[in-house]
């Protein structure tokens, strides 16, 4: 397979000065024309003006991080990246290709995670052409060729991990929603596989979008709360035991007070009731003895 490699072009200033020398010849051949009605005069007139255009339209600019590669007669000669003022063959042709990043903004995919579950998911890629032989001969028209994989490596990318997990493990599986900096260079690693044929390099890759499709996302919300709901319970219960273990704790240390196990079942249970509430616990004054 061949590869790209540099060719120095001819500075277009000489060239210039050229094509110049060649318009003054046309005008003078034409002012003796003039004067000498020699009609053989019109031979040098004609090669001049040739000459002049043949001359003044192969001169061409290279701009800062762009390239142009050289083809002859359907036979690859080079790039030229140099930035400056060049002159090539005629018969050469000088295809433009820009060097410089580019960023694509991936439209919003509608997939299925790992789980199965339909997600939308969109991701944003900065990427610039690193081999211009590989970008303009090993591939049809890289810029399509760039969205085409992008989508492909996304949408294999979600196939691969679930969007959120539910279990009691989910701290060690990979989701979309939680390990996104891991996703992230995974999708630059399948990205880099894929644009390497067509000689483009991966700057970045972030997932940009990522939600629920409409018609679960909001069972999902309510299962998420769910889960929401479930720990923070078990937090409060946890805390609350804990209190009410200290407070017997303290109680039987500084002997502020002998309780027996039936008092002890009420206050716990008192104790639990008012922690583990959701509204404002509403005090009772018992003005006569905890038996009655």
């Amino acid at each position: 397979m061949k590869q790209e490699f540099s060719k120095k072009a001819i500075s277009g200033y000489p060239m210039l000065l050229v094509a110049l020398m060649f318009l003054a010849g046309a005008v003078y051949s034409l002012v003796r024309i003039i004067q000498t009605e020699n009609p053989w005069m019109a031979i040098p007139l004609a090669s001049c003006i040739i000459l002049f255009f043949l001359t003044l339209v192969d001169l061409f600019i290279v701009n800062p991080n762009d390239a142009r590669v050289l083809i002859l007669f359907g036979t690859y000669k080079g790039a030229v990246k140099d930035n400056g003022f060049y002159w090539a063959n005629p018969f050469l042709v000088k295809r433009k290709i820009t060097l410089r990043a580019r960023n694509l903004n991936g439209e919003k995919l509608k997939v299925n995670d790992k789980a199965g579950n339909p997600i939308e998911i969109a991701a944003v890629v900065v990427w610039q052409v690193e081999d211009t032989y590989k970008a303009c001969f090993d591939v049809d028209r890289y810029e399509s060729y760039v969205i085409v994989q992008s989508e492909a490596a996304v949408r294999h990318l979600a196939g691969a991990y679930p969007y959120d997990t539910f279990e009691d493990d989910a701290e060690e599986t990979l989701t979309l929603r939680a390990g996104k900096e891991q996703v992230s260079t995974e999708l630059e690693k399948e990205l880099a596989e894929r644009f390497e044929r067509a000689g483009i390099k991966v700057i970045e890759a972030r997932i940009s979008h990522l939600a629920y499709a409409p018609e679960i996302a909001e069972a999902m919300l309510r299962r998420q709360q769910a889960v929401a709901v479930v720990a923070a319970r078990t937090q409060i219960v946890e805390g609350a035991v804990s209190m009410v273990e200290l407070a017997l704790e303290k109680l039987a240390k500084n002997h502020v007070v002998e309780l027996d196990e039936e008092k002890k079942a009420t206050m716990v249970s008192n104790l639990l009731v008012v922690l583990c509430s959701e509204s404002s616990a509403s005090p009772v004054v018992n003005a006569g003895t905890l038996y009655q």
